[in-house]
């Protein structure tokens, strides 16, 4: 048997007005996902954001992957820092380094882009290593990642920010940054990074003129996937979360050229890379693609549309259709967390989830598709959504 499970970040939403109060993956065209949803053994809702929990795709993914974030989750960047090859000793923080736009209006500084404008790799790596001697020292290292995700290690500092208060940049577009600055134990050391960083960056020119530093934590410990379940499989994402999500998984990181996190990403190459690593042996892929998210904190519904068409045409169906050379195999197809377009932020709602499996098709209604609405027409809510992975794999 053969496992895939294909997560379109952020891809649920809320009805819009201008889609004729339906959500964007309802206003989509989806058939591949459709077909899935008509012959699912299981169609309905799933919480992947226990309560507690900030609503984000560390979590979200966390979950889909079988851990409870309740007994595993230690924050973002010690996560990320796996994927980068980048070592955490026991006393070590990771913490999550944007590059950011800020803006003045009436007075206050204002989140106006938490990406910077979705800066490119390069551009945002010179940045990186022209910060360097500004802010690195015998216990401070900088790390330059995709775009604008980046990571500064605080060696030896656990003790520091244990209950340091840390906001996610996309979790405040466009509101004054003075009451989402860092607070509690640890936080004059990371405002002194932010405010240092910041005057080097306002003499230059571009979008990045801020860094933006959130998701601090040790490194986790986390079971692989072998152990727990005898399985070997692989991550594909252009995420550095993701990647390192499944290092801690014991999956191997399929780096797909030409992946970028947004609607130019490489979707061919990410299903190719998926159903090569099956026929190479793997039992499961974990496909994870970031675009919908990304449009979503845009508030761009028709680009939501677009990244949720692309995922369906260049994903899914080519990943569908591939699958059927193994004879057995079954697909979980999810959102890590719902992104209205309306808000611009994570919310913690539960997701449409499906299981298909080619060994035990359940033909349903052709009016049935891939949607909250059907989904939640079900009946089925999956309220621990960690026990998703064992409901796919029969377990």
């Amino acid at each position: 048997m053969k496992y895939v499970i294909l997560v379109g970040d952020g891809m649920a939403d809320a009805p819009v007005p201008e889609l004729g109060n339906t959500t964007p993956l309802e206003a989509a065209y989806t058939p591949h996902m459709d077909a899935l949803a008509q012959g699912a053994v299981a169609l309905g809702l799933a919480r992947t954001i226990p309560d507690g929990f900030e609503p984000g795709s560390d979590v979200g993914n966390m979950t889909i992957l079988g851990y409870d974030p309740r007994q595993y989750f230690t924050g973002r960047a010690p996560i990320e820092a796996a994927s980068m090859g980048i070592e955490l000793g026991p006393e070590d923080v990771a913490v999550r380094c944007n590059l950011v736009t800020l803006a003045q209006r009436n007075a206050q500084w204002v989140m106006e882009d938490y990406s910077a404008g979705h800066i490119p790799t390069g551009e945002a790596h010179k940045i990186i290593e022209n910060l360097r001697p500004q802010l690195e020292d015998e216990d401070f290292e900088l790390y330059p990642g995709v775009s604008y995700r980046h990571l500064l290690i605080w060696r030896g500092g656990l003790t520091e920010v244990k209950g340091v208060k840390l906001t996610p940049p996309h979790s405040i577009p466009g509101q004054p940054i003075e009451p989402h600055l860092p607070q509690g134990n640890g936080s004059a050391v990371f405002l002194n990074f932010m405010e240092r960083a910041r005057a080097h960056l306002n003499t230059r020119a571009g979008k990045a003129n801020a860094i933006w530093l959130w998701g601090a934590g040790p490194k986790p410990q986390m079971p692989t996937l072998q152990a727990r379940f005898g399985l070997m499989g692989s991550v594909i994402s252009a995420v550095d979360l993701v990647r390192g999500l499944g290092v801690y998984a014991g999956l191997r990181v399929i780096r797909v050229p030409g992946m970028t996190g947004y609607l130019d990403t490489n979707y061919q190459g990410k299903a190719t890379a998926a159903l090569r690593a099956l026929e190479e042996g793997d039992d499961l892929v974990y496909v994870h693609v970031e675009a919908p998210d990304e449009v979503s904190h845009e508030g761009n519904a028709q680009k939501k549309i677009q990244a949720i068409e692309d995922f369906d045409s260049q994903i899914v169906g080519p990943i569908a259709e591939g699958l059927k050379q193994f004879g057995d195999y079954s697909i979980l197809l999810l959102p890590d967390h719902p992104t209205p377009v309306s808000l611009r932020v994570h919310t913690r709602d539960p997701v449409p989830f499906l299981i298909y499996r080619s060994t035990d098709v359940a033909p349903r209604s052709s009016q049935i598709a891939f949607s909250e609405t059907c989904a939640k027409a079900s009946g089925i809510t999956v309220s621990e959504g960690h026990t998703l992975l064992g409901m796919l794999l029969h377990r």
